[in-house]
């Protein structure tokens, strides 16, 4: 290219939609020109198609195989245009077409024909990710499922599958774009078997509450109550839905601060806008005097939504803070403004403009601001947290934006990724006590859960966690760590309880201290004081449905289904569909004994869902009904590949194997779920809260090992001792051992106890188990279930 087309070249942002017919090479030459034209007639015959035309907003690139469409009107254009598509190609089920859309850089130009053309990372990008999906699927890069995320019907759409690899070794963090009318909801061959099945901030469900709940599924085999296996996963159930919840009261010095504009021309500094509104949330959330609205309630809706006054009655606010990033080489210019709720009134703007190296100023400035506006009286440590700067390293604060910027993400490949930035940002700055105590907060996370327990190991949780706190005893966040320290690693609660006292004193708007303190309070067995704690969390966090669920779960572990059920209730009203709610009724129903309304709410949920709550809610469910080969096949075909290969749901498929008389596949099974949770005889077991000492008694009982396997549940209730939410369930696998393994007196005589303790056994579960039925003629036990449950 010479110089003077150099200095013609113009870049500019396209939404691309790239689409192709899957296997067409191997279609004889009639064949692919009878499917290329009546793609192209359904392409051209799209609304979108003709809106961008005839805005003059369209570029295409046509290929042998289909082509790519550059919208320059919208985000949405490519997914209205490819959702046009696919319904009309369900009248042509012999064309088998995948989709992939990416928002990038492109530009005009003009190939070795002489013909006008379109290039660039844009469309390059949409075609690499369009490539990892099969036929029926749309795929959507990540950075596009952000930009959908800011509409709220899209947002039950978008199922994040992780990473794929492309060409080259290249990692392409892809989503799934289906509902119930288009797209293809299985999870894409290339991801094989380590696509995780979570989702994006739209989906259904969370992770906090995805995985708790699965854990909760499995034990309910015999015990009703949660056992938290994910229960800490860091702001979960990021489904917002904006409907069906009724208006909340506001108090005039309370506040929501919505997701600020990003004005940038480089879009990817829109990770630098949502750090720089995180960082003025928390600062305004370490005011007392306010009331201030986590970010998980408040992202969901758009930067500047035009029914205010709604909006306000959903969150329960008189006030909103709304604003704007622009980023240029080294030059950051923020622009803020307070406006009321009920009259759409701007009660206050201001324009920041800042170098990029003095910029750690600006979040601290805004809230005391907006605290002078509101009335609100700082105390003298307030002042000191609003205005202290975190850093004055400009690239260290650089890594810390980015990770809070995702960090309210719901997957644990992003907890991973998260991890990496904070360590960076301690990397660059060893002072920097904020990103050392977020930075234990998020490895604790991933040690909670198993993961890359070499790096996130006990020892690196503490070590970021004392950093913090001796770098800044005063530090809401850093006695936050220490909480998550003695909570996820010692296991010590009530030093962990102390702890998160310590850090609420200091972060009075902190839902998610709010929620740690009443998981914390379960285990001690305070139930009434968890739910104080998880009604406080829900009035900072309205929206969040993982709140309203997990204090369903607390209300129905003390057997108290019909409010359970009620609670249940309202997040569906919120968010209709919500798998994970439904999965929580469903299990509520199962608990009671109550199977034909379990059936009936199941029957309700997508068919094909990639909700792991839900696929494993159903594989119960047949097992309840003693339709053991259909349970099996829920198991090993329709449950999402990472939780088929937990050891707990290894362990449901053993007995269901036993059961339907498959007796050589249940050893196969039960001796590969015990060689997974201990692979060696000098192998110590995980005491957390998945449970697995429990479990491996489960699966010792499978395999006939009496003495083994009661040694095991011995070991496992001495192992959670202490725990009111673990050792019930670890009392109940010692009395099923001995029931599987002969021990009728001992497994009745435990009976009556477990019938009352929090988190216990139901008579519902002892009534429809198969696991109890060798007790099933015992006279004791037949009273035990014929008396009323109190």
């Amino acid at each position: 290219m010479g110089d003077e087309q150099k200095s013609k070249l113009r870049l500019e942002i396209a939404h691309v939609l790239f689409i192709d017919i899957v296997g067409y090479s191997k279609l004889r030459i009639n064949e692919q020109s009878a499917q290329i034209d009546t793609l192209r007639d359904i392409v051209r015959g799209t609304e979108q198609f003709h809106a961008a035309e005839a805005e003059g907003k369209l570029l295409r690139l046509p290929s042998g195989d289909g082509g790519a469409l550059a919208f320059r009107n919208s985000p949405e254009a490519p997914v209205l245009c490819a959702e046009e598509i696919a319904k009309a190609l369900k009248s042509h089920p012999d064309i088998r077409v995948r989709m992939g859309i990416h928002s990038g850089p492109v530009n005009e130009v003009t190939d070795l024909n002489e013909q006008a053309n379109i290039a660039g990372a844009g469309i390059n990008i949409a075609q690499r990710i369009m490539d990892c999906g099969d036929a029926g699927h749309i795929l959507v890069s990540k950075h596009a499922a952000e930009d959908l995320e800011q509409y709220d019907q899209w947002q039950p759409y978008l199922h994040d599958l992780g990473e794929c690899e492309g060409k080259h070794g290249e990692r392409l963090h892809v989503v799934n774009l289906y509902n119930n009318e288009i797209g293809n909801p299985a999870v894409p061959g290339k991801f094989g078997r380590k696509a995780i099945a979570g989702t994006t901030a739209s989906a259904a469900t969370g992770n906090r509450r995805r995985y708790s709940i699965v854990a909760m599924a499995i034990g309910a085999l015999i015990v009703l109550g949660v056992t938290s296996l994910f229960l800490t996963t860091r702001t979960a159930f990021r489904n917002i839905a904006g409907r069906g919840a009724p208006a909340l009261p506001a108090s005039e010095k309370s506040i929501a601060v919505l997701p600020f504009q990003n004005l940038s021309d480089d879009k990817s500094n829109g990770y630098f806008t949502d750090g720089i509104q995180d960082e003025i949330l928390t600062r305004l959330s370490k005011i007392a005097a306010l009331k201030v609205i986590s970010r998980t309630s408040t992202q969901k809706y758009k930067s500047a939504p035009e029914n205010l006054r709604e909006v306000g009655q959903q969150l329960g606010v008189a006030n909103f803070l709304e604003g704007s990033v622009q980023k240029v080489a080294n030059a950051v210019h923020v622009n803020v403004q307070l406006i009321r709720a009920a009259t759409d009134e701007h009660l206050w703007a201001e324009s920041y403009n800042r170098k990029l190296d003095d910029v750690f100023g600006v979040e601290g400035e805004v809230a005391n601001a907006i605290a002078d506006q509101l009335n609100a009286k700082l105390s003298g440590a307030e002042q000191k947290a609003v205005a202290e700067k975190p850093t004055q390293n400009a690239a260290a604060y650089d890594a810390y934006l980015r990770a809070i910027a995702i960090d309210n993400a719901t997957t644990l490949e992003t907890t991973k990724q998260v991890t990496g930035l904070y360590a960076d940002a301690v990397r660059l700055d060893p002072q920097f006590a904020l990103a050392w105590a977020r930075l234990a907060v998020a490895r604790s996370q991933l040690y909670f859960n198993g993961v890359d327990l070499e790096t996130n190991s006990g020892a690196a949780v503490k070590e970021a966690a004392d950093r913090a706190i001796s770098l800044q005893p005063e530090l809401g966040e850093a006695w936050l760590a220490q909480g998550v320290y003695r909570y996820r690693v010692l296991r010590d609660f009530k030093g962990a309880l102390q702890s998160y006292q310590e850090a609420l004193r200091r972060l009075p708007n902190s839902a998610f201290v709010l929620e740690q303190m009443a998981h914390l309070e379960r285990r001690l067995g305070q139930i009434d004081e968890a739910q104080k704690h998880y009604h406080a969390a829900a009035q900072l966090d309205p929206r969040n449905i993982g709140i309203l669920l997990t204090l369903g779960d607390t209300i129905q572990s003390v057997r108290r289904f019909d409010e359970a059920q009620t609670i249940f209730d309202r997040a569906l009203e919120m968010s209709p569909g919500n798998e994970g709610a439904v999965a929580g009724k469903a299990l509520s129903f199962q608990g009671q004994g109550r199977l034909n309304e379990a059936a009936e709410i199941l029957a309700k949920a997508p068919d094909k869902s990639q909700d792991e709550a839900l696929a494993i809610a159903r594989a119960l469910q047949l097992y309840y009904e003693r339709r053991f080969d259909a349970a099996i096949v829920q198991i090993q075909q329709n449950t999402p590949t990472v939780f088929a290969n937990d050891p707990r749901t290894m362990t449901l498929l053993g007995y269901c194997q036993k059961f339907a008389g498959k007796d050589d596949d249940a050893r196969v099974t039960f001796t590969r779920a015990a060689a997974a949770m201990k692979p060696t005889p000098d192998s110590a077991v995980i005491v957390d809260a998945r449970e697995l000492p429990a479990y491996l008694a489960w699966a010792y009982a499978g395999l006939g090992e009496k003495e083994k396997a009661l040694e095991q549940a011995r070991h496992a209730i001495a192992d959670y001792d202490g725990d009111a939410l673990c050792k019930p369930f670890a009392e109940t696998s010692l009395a099923i051992v001995e029931a599987q393994l002969g021990d009728i007196d001992s497994a009745v005589a435990t009976l009556p106890h477990l019938l009352e303790v929090p988190n216990g056994e139901t008579r519902g579960d002892l009534r429809i188990n198969p696991l109890w039925d060798p007790l099933r003629k015992d006279p004791r036990f037949q009273k035990l279930v014929a008396e009323e449950q109190h």
